[in-house]
């Protein structure tokens, strides 16, 4: 295994955590570019990696490779909207959201089970990693953006490192494969969603297959949730940065309502009467800012861009730390009436053909297969 984890590691900074590691250690995200470092939160410091009880450091094993991999800053450089729609909240909800996240899609499990026996499988965005050592046969290696995430997965005894999805700390052609389910749709910009997909072509050997999947406009079940706010133009103008790569425009028709995934709600789903309510006494500009575009478009556009909620009871020990702050700073509202602590995700849902558009032009890869499942599109990619 101590092969294996080395020849995928890229000679960026980064952080591997293992379970060998204290769970109280605080782990912070950082650049993990191969090449100039783009604008991050925060910086990490590079740290031997960690291998069950066995460290690398002085075995002389290399852990870095010079790499030519060119890399775009503009691409890079994360957006407002991603850092405080996205990062920060999956940082604040970790352990709740994964307490929800245990159900494994049939589709990405026959995926992982038709991998052949020593099979090495990267998984882009691992959350809680919920996949990680599902096919015991194969050997796993996570990356996500969320910090508090990792050290979840590292408490299960998972190989993962923190890392952007656009710009993987891994060298190429070292795996067998590679998943990325429900990451894509929180990066704001077709050309971030483009370079994610890129690094996972590139990460994976010839002959290599990528799983990837994103929530769908066309939801299965639109009763599930009645208030996802909206995004439009004018509201994309106080949340995106001026330096930040600009949020894609909408495209074709309007979506009045769209449902909640499966996937989020982790088998406690709610009633439609608590969805109804679920924003009772809680204002948010987003609405009021929106409202008159909808009204105006509403014959012209999908609405792709929504912020969607997640409900975080006043109980959960998070309270206290993250969300305290997050309240503090606005990024999160309280509703007494429900008992939570409401956060907004960031979520660019996508039409039918939307993942088969971004990969078009890339050469070195095929589309061998797409479908709708849970509502989500689906593709599997083969690199070339």
């Amino acid at each position: 295994m101590i092969q294996i984890f080395s020849r995928i590691a890229a000679r960026s900074p980064r952080q591997s955590i293992s379970a060998s590691r204290p769970r109280s250690r605080r782990f912070h995200r950082g650049n993990f570019s191969r090449c100039s470092p783009t604008n991050r939160d925060t910086n990490i410091t590079s740290n031997p990696m960690m291998l069950g009880d066995k460290s690398l450091e002085g075995q002389g094993v290399p852990l870095a490779e010079v790499n030519n991999h060119s890399c775009s800053p503009s691409v890079q450089a994360t957006p407002d909207i991603e850092k405080k729609y996205v990062h920060r909240v999956y940082d604040a909800i970790a352990p709740h959201f994964s307490s929800t996240r245990f159900a494994k899609w049939p589709k990405v499990a026959g995926f992982l089970n038709s991998l052949r026996p020593g099979s090495v499988v990267l998984d882009a965005g691992c959350g809680n990693g919920k996949y990680l050592g599902f096919n015991p046969e194969c050997f796993y290696i996570g990356c996500d953006i969320s910090p508090p995430l990792i050290e979840i997965c590292a408490g299960k005894g998972h190989e993962v490192f923190v890392a952007d999805a656009v710009n993987m700390p891994y060298r190429e052609n070292v795996g067998d494969a590679a998943i990325s389910i429900a990451v894509l749709h929180h990066l704001s910009t077709e050309d971030r969603q483009r370079k994610a997909i890129e690094e996972l072509i590139r990460v994976v050997k010839r002959g290599g297959l990528v799983l990837i999947t994103v929530w769908a406009v066309e939801q299965e079940d639109k009763s599930l949730l009645n208030k996802w706010t909206p995004l439009c133009d004018k509201y994309n103008e106080e949340w995106v940065d001026p330096s930040s790569p600009p949020v894609r425009n909408k495209s074709a028709t309007v979506l009045d309502s769209i449902g909640e995934t499966d996937e989020d709600t982790g088998g406690a789903k709610q009633t439609d009467d608590q969805l109804k309510n679920s924003y009772d006494g809680l204002e948010d500009k987003t609405t009021a800012a929106c409202s008159d575009s909808l009204i105006m478009d509403e014959h012209d556009q999908t609405q792709q861009e929504y912020f969607v909620p997640w409900h975080l009871p006043f109980h959960r020990a998070e309270i206290s730390g993250a969300s305290a702050a997050a309240l503090q700073n606005g990024l999160a509202k309280k509703d007494d009436k429900k008992g939570t602590v409401v956060y907004n995700r960031y979520y660019h849902v996508f039409v039918e053909g939307e993942l088969q558009r971004l990969v078009a032009g890339m050469k070195n890869a095929t589309i061998v297969d797409q479908f709708y499942d849970k509502s989500n599109w689906c593709i599997v990619l083969k690199k070339l």
